[in-house]
């Protein structure tokens, strides 16, 4: 096993936030669940896959709810409630209980800053490792929209923990889309922030239905943000570095014109503009997102679509997280290529742009 240190997780999280693509959570939260473990200087086991035994317990530790406005405050039902700090530890805790075995290590839910930090946290505070995989090999809106879906593995059973320490076990469930239903209804009614455990498997399953590699490849891309950082390169650069290491494409660089959004049934929806600079100048593109980014047109024809990850990245060569910008924010927009589970026939049903209700067939970007 591949031993991670606080430098090495901190640049993990912040590959991770590009590959968030908008969503997957706030690097700064993210920072916040790992304050501990980095204050104790706490190291990190990254396993790779064939360092799981087959009839080793795997759990994917993650939270769930739409990302709000930095600065934004409970409104006052919730308010009034008691706060535990330790509810990711507490699903983690349920779901062995209810399992009856003890778990051998965690695996990230989704690339992003905030939910991979909780499989990391997890991992270093238990002393447990973290597997070199993900199910989404991105960050995703829909608890379906993963590749142990793809498998056929089922979610439950499932530990939920509100912030307010109430905590639920689900099981015997219909469906995934069922499970998205009710687990985002208790999001919804819960600040927006719970902890979750799912997905209890052995490594053998684990390893037939997982994106291998994930966590090692976000890390990469973490590590040219940090380099880029200490030459202080710009943002523009730095997005054509990732983009020619990592098989992708620099789509636009602009600035924020406006962006629309609302909070609804769990999500997060709106539209990005921006209007274009430099090369880009005379130009407009718009990014569509669903709590992470699904769709963007350039001169208003469609550009690029879900699977394929559209991730934005600001001047300074730090990754952006919707809606932590604001107008006249300059922006890189960049395009990196869909991991191959998601390019079959099963997988665009669930995560191709038709499913998000966009008139349009998939088409990856490297072969436009």
């Amino acid at each position: 096993m591949k031993e991670l240190n606080k430098q090495d997780m901190i640049d993990l999280l912040y590959g991770c936030t590009v590959l968030g693509t908008g969503g997957g959570g706030k690097i700064e939260h993210g920072f916040d669940i790992m304050k501990e473990d980095f204050e104790m200087n706490r190291t990190l086991m990254l396993a790779d896959l064939d360092e799981i035994p087959d009839d080793a317990y795997i759990t994917i530790p993650y939270g769930c709810g739409a990302p709000a406005a930095v600065g934004a405050e409970l409104p006052p039902d919730l308010d009034r409630l008691p706060k535990v700090e330790a509810s990711a530890v507490v699903a983690f805790q349920t779901l062995e209980k209810e399992i009856g075995h003890k778990f051998f290590a965690v695996s990230s839910s989704e690339l992003g800053g905030m939910n991979t930090a909780e499989a990391l946290h997890i991992a270093c505070l238990l002393g447990i490792p973290l597997a070199d995989g993900d199910p989404a090999g991105r960050s995703v809106p829909e608890l379906s929209q993963s590749t142990f879906y793809l498998k056929g593995l089922r979610s439950d059973p499932m530990a939920v923990v509100t912030k307010f320490g109430e905590v639920m076990i689900l099981k015997d469930m219909i469906d995934d889309f069922r499970i998205e239903t009710l687990v985002r209804s208790i999001a919804t009614v819960s600040g927006d922030d719970i902890s979750v455990c799912d997905h209890p498997m052995t490594g053998k399953q684990y390893r037939e239905a997982i994106i291998p590699g994930a966590i090692s490849y976000a890390l990469e891309i973490g590590q040219l943000l940090r380099k880029a950082q200490e030459t202080n390169t710009s943002g523009l650069t730095v997005t054509a570095q990732i983009a020619s290491k990592m098989g992708g494409k620099v789509l636009f660089h602009g600035t924020v014109t406006d962006m629309p959004w609302e909070l609804r049934d769990g999500f997060q929806f709106g539209d990005i503009y921006l209007a274009g600079i430099d090369a880009y100048q005379g130009e407009e593109y718009q990014i569509t997102f669903k709590n992470e980014n699904i769709a963007s047109y350039r001169n208003g024809s469609i550009d690029i679509t879900v699977p394929d990850l559209i991730c934005m990245i600001d001047k300074n060569g730090l990754p952006m997280t919707t809606p932590d910008f604001q107008i006249g924010d300059e922006m890189n927009v960049l395009a990196l290529p869909a991991p191959e589970m998601w390019r079959c026939q099963k997988g665009l049903e669930v995560f191709g742009p038709r499913y998000f209700g966009i008139d349009a067939d998939y088409v990856p970007f490297d072969q436009q």
